[in-house]
């Protein structure tokens, strides 16, 4: 399986190669006030705002530090009846590396459902991250707003 890999802090995360949209570089944000901490603002995308989230606050690490290789991962989060653009803020992300499928093994970890199974190889563990489970459903529901449909 490929996996884009990115670090908070020391620790080494990855996203399943096929949950990314695309991958950009980090960008200036506006910030939502009355949001949880963890949510960094929003982008404004080709004139889309995309709801970006600060995946080192969200896993309990110090606010996200600017990194060259900072960056913005979009994946197609499932929202409001269908999917919608999420922007992940990882601290310098890596690039890609293949882990075998069967290498993972359950982490035991629980109260965290974004975080899901553990590998470990000769760069180190490696976790991934399960976008699915990285909002709540009331920051969901703050974040997705039901579009309006043009008539």
């Amino acid at each position: 399986m490929k996996v884009l890999v990115f670090h908070i802090g020391l620790d080494r995360y990855g996203l399943r190669l096929g949950a990314v949209a695309r991958v950009l570089p980090a960008a200036s944000l506006k910030l939502l006030p009355l949001a949880p901490a963890y949510v960094a603002g929003l982008l404004d995308l080709h004139g889309e705002p995309v709801p970006v989230i600060d995946l080192s606050q969200l896993a309990g690490a110090p606010a996200r530090q600017l990194w060259f290789d900072t960056r913005i991962i979009l994946v197609d989060y499932p929202a409001a009846g269908g999917t919608r653009a999420l922007g992940l803020l990882a601290e310098q992300v890596a690039g890609i590396e293949t882990v075998e499928q069967n290498t993972f093994a359950d982490s035991g970890v629980t109260g965290a459902p974004f975080l899901g199974q553990v590998a470990g190889g000769e760069t180190g563990m490696l976790q991934l991250v399960e976008p699915e489970g990285l909002l709540t459903p009331e920051v969901r529901a703050l974040l997705f707003q039901p579009q309006a449909v043009p008539t």
